[in-house]
């Protein structure tokens, strides 16, 4: 259907979607001479400020003309696509979002909409002056050579020369150089021009599935399942080469910065260059330039977090979403959206495959793919006839630490004979800082967070006492602030930190290094980490789950999971399948190419599910056990949930909006409420939380319920209402 106003529209009303948590559009008048069609965006009036919107269809009437504000004017950057519109209204409508705050995800670099910032470049003259009166110097010789390839900024230029920028202003001074402004230079799209390795059969087989589906330009979903190792990121590499050969763009999404160091290493030597990143970690002006590369398609392919999606594509061919069963798609904050899930709705909308990639594949994937609505091609094998790593329970019950230390005696023994070796070691606790709990031994009292509901971790390097959710800080005080003893204060249970002091007592002439976000908190300091860890510079790593995905260490045979029991335990529905994911993947970074693999799980129940899959490889026997219990229970993937979170500062409003809403709650068959109960983080930055759970039957449309029953009570301004379709964690 042709979007209404297409041939741009000149005199009368728009309506402009502003990217404020709004619930509707507001109308506009434009102003005789300025003709606008739907997607341009633009710049109008709101109350005493401009701010930029997106003309998103004829005026939705109920507001005299005489009182519309005339649009500003159409700012100088590509219309939102009508793709991109339906996606926004769609995420709206599936999470009851405004759908103003979910255009504010794809407007979020504001910058980027204004022309581009021209740079000052130096080139050589037009009419030089006689060399004789020049002084060519050595160094002023150098400069004229360089600038015969092109006009270069000031820094760029006296690097390249090895001068100071004096130099360069002296020729300047001179007239043989002359300064003017242009855009700054970018990289045109990345070409598909270097061959890839050479593929397996059943590498290959795969590959020519998801070409053929590129090429189709048709929308299709599937699940690329293959073990640690099995060549994934080679196979659907293909799907993006074949995009590109059709001059279309690629969005590649990953989890977490960390696992994009080495990715983007294989990809420049696929593809002859860096694609273009989209993450956090991002200057202001790498990402003003990224959002307008990608939506002047200059930007061809694109690996970025999951805020990647509401980027402007102009031809988008394919998405990728790779470890497609991480957490860190969810978002956890403002419209809570799972962007694996969305991938799948945004490559629908463009009428383009999505390719959903993992080794331990989600639930809920897994039942798309039975039911028929997902494809899926399967990689069983390691590339290169390279073995999966032996995975042993050790059974702490029987092989106790001794007390104060947390690394079993057979652990420690198989630590030893593979440094000896002269290969690599990862213990894996996911646990960061010292110790995760710290208490008076003379009272027992715990230090708990002012804000939160959250016991402070100690982080002994640091010297500091941390909030792992809202970042509070203090230092560990000199006496217990409930019965006053001094020097009372004692670490529970082992961090990483601790964890290291450990490795650092029985192995002190090795190599130890900590890999979690605490040590390697940007993507440099990360892909410095795993450039060392790949060299063979580091002998012990121990690492949090920053370091169990996407890697590839050569030198790294032994993975030791110091507490496998950790997450194992909880009302968690996820836990089990959670932690042998989790698991699974950390175990996959033991061996590869010619060295066999071992990971060793110390754990207090051997016998748990979990545990026992792992070790006898197992998987489809334990993904069927645990498909058949959520489908009795009739828990996700067999069954729909939505959470309402309910928080404010003052507790006794907060209480009392979450028993309205109780009280309100729908009566109707197929559908439980649970709650109001206190969160598990009860108190999260200051604010106090009750959460309530709608559960309801898969072909039930739980926006419909929860639309009904939010409209039935009044929330005081004062309590927030959060809205969590497909929830994902508990907290």
């Amino acid at each position: 259907m042709p979007d209404p106003l297409a041939a741009g529209e000149e005199g009368g009303a728009v309506a402009v979607l502003l990217p404020l948590p709004l619930a509707e559009a507001y109308d506009y008048r434009v102003p005789d001479g300025l003709a606008v069609a739907p997607g341009d965006f633009v710049a109008v009036p709101l109350g005493r400020r401009t701010v930029a919107g997106v003309i998103w269809g004829p005026a939705r009437g109920g507001v005299e003309a005489a009182r519309l504000r005339d649009i500003e004017s159409i700012l100088p950057v590509p219309p939102m696509s009508a793709c991109m519109r339906r996606f926004v209204s769609w995420v709206a409508a599936y999470t009851l979002s405004p759908p103003g705050a979910v255009l504010r995800m794809a407007m979020s670099v504001p910058g980027a909409l204004q022309p581009p910032r021209t740079e000052t470049v130096y080139g050589l003259a037009a009419a030089s002056p006689d060399p004789a009166s020049l002084k060519l110097t050595v160094a002023r010789r150098r400069v004229l050579e360089i600038l015969q390839a092109g006009p270069l900024s000031l820094a760029e230029l006296a690097r390249q020369a090895g001068v100071g920028t004096s130099v360069v202003k002296g020729l300047v001074e001179a007239g043989a150089l002359e300064a003017f402004q242009r855009l700054p230079s970018r990289g045109g799209p990345v070409a598909a021009v270097t061959p890839g390795p050479t593929l397996s059969p059943a590498q290959a087989a795969a590959a020519a599935e998801l070409v053929g589906k590129v090429t189709a330009r048709r929308f299709s979903s599937t699940l690329l399942d293959g073990v640690p190792g099995a060549g994934k990121t080679e196979v659907y590499f293909e799907a993006v080469a074949a995009a590109l050969a059709q001059g279309r763009q690629a969005l590649v999404l990953l989890p977490e910065i960390a696992l994009s160091a080495q990715w983007l290493e294989r990809f420049a030597r696929r593809f002859g260059t860096r694609p273009t990143e989209w993450h956090s970690d991002l200057t202001g002006a790498e990402r003003r330039q990224a959002w307008r590369d990608v939506a002047e398609k200059r930007a061809s392919v694109v690996v970025g977090a999951r805020s990647a999606l509401f980027l402007p594509f102009a031809d988008p061919g394919v998405i990728i979403v790779d470890e497609e069963h991480d957490g860190a798609y969810k978002q956890e904050d403002g419209t809570m959206y799972n962007a694996r899930d969305m991938a799948v709705v945004r490559a629908r909308l463009a009428d383009i495959p999505v390719v959903l990639a993992s080794a331990t594949p989600s639930l809920e994937t897994l039942a798309n793919t039975r039911a028929g609505r997902y494809g899926a091609l399967h990689l069983p094998d390691r590339h290169g006839g390279a073995l999966l790593p032996r995975i042993e329970p050790i059974d702490l019950r029987r092989y106790a630490p001794p007390r104060g230390r947390w690394l079993a005696q057979p652990v420690e023994a198989a630590v030893r004979d593979t440094l000896e070796r002269g290969e690599q070691v990862l213990l894996f606790l996911n646990r960061r800082g010292y110790a995760p709990l710290t208490l008076c031994r003379t009272c027992g009292h715990r230090l708990q967070c002012p804000h939160c509901s959250a016991w402070l971790v100690e982080h002994r390097f640091r010297g500091r006492l941390i909030c792992h959710h809202c970042g509070y800080g203090a230092p560990l005080p000199g006496a217990c602030p409930a019965c006053e003893a001094k020097d009372s204060f004692v670490p529970c249970g082992p961090g990483v930190e601790r964890l290291a002091e450990e490795a650092l007592a029985l192995f002190p002439d090795r190599r130890i290094e900590i890999f979690a976000s605490d040590t390697v908190g940007t993507r440099r300091a990360a892909q410095a980490m795993v450039e060392r860890i790949a060299a063979g510079e580091i002998d012990v790593v121990i690492g949090t789950q920053m370091a169990a995905k996407g890697y590839h260490f050569p030198l790294l045979t032994l993975v030791v999971v110091v507490d496998a029991d950790l997450g194992l335990s909880g009302g968690d529905l996820r836990a089990a399948e959670r932690t042998f994911q989790l698991l699974y993947q950390v175990a996959g970074r033991a061996g590869r190419a010619e060295r066999p693999g071992r990971a060793l799980l110390q754990t207090h129940v051997p016998e748990h599910p979990v545990i026992r899959a792992l070790a006898s490889g197992e998987r489809d026997r334990f993904v069927a056990a645990e498909m058949a219990a959520r489908e009795g229970a009739g828990w996700p993937p067999f069954g729909r949930l939505a959470a309402l979170i309910v928080s404010g500062t003052d507790e006794a409003a907060t209480d009392a909006a979450s028993r309205a809403l109780a009280r309100a709650a729908p009566a109707m068959a197929g559908v439980k409420v649970l709650g109001p109960a206190p969160a598990p983080l009860s108190l999260l930055r200051g604010r106090f939380r009750r959460r309530l759970l709608l559960r309801c039957q898969r072909d039930m449309r739980v926006q419909d319920i929860l639309a009904d029953w939010l409209a039935k009570i009044g929330v005081p301004s004062s309590v927030r209402v959060q809205v969590d379709i497909d929830p994902y964690s508990f907290m």
